[in-house]
């Protein structure tokens, strides 16, 4: 019966460290989603465009990082 419960204790840590690991992978992932999907949104736009709404060219990939970050 102690083993048992012991087992049980160990099984229980095994699956909150696997649930956890599974939560930072599934965050990373839509992290990098929405920074691909910003940067090909503003890669997509003409320079006159990028410079009406105040985005330099050059710092795109920036923005796009910060967007994914901000997840």
């Amino acid at each position: 019966m102690a083993y048992q419960q012991q087992h049980l204790v160990h099984g229980g840590v095994f699956a909150n460290f696997f649930h956890g690991l599974r939560s930072r992978i599934e965050h990373r992932l839509a992290q990098r989603a929405e920074t691909a999907r910003v940067y090909r949104e503003l890669a997509s736009m003409s320079d006159r465009e990028l410079k009406d709404i105040g985005i330099a060219p050059g710092s795109i990939g920036d923005i796009a990082r910060e967007a994914g970050a901000a997840i």
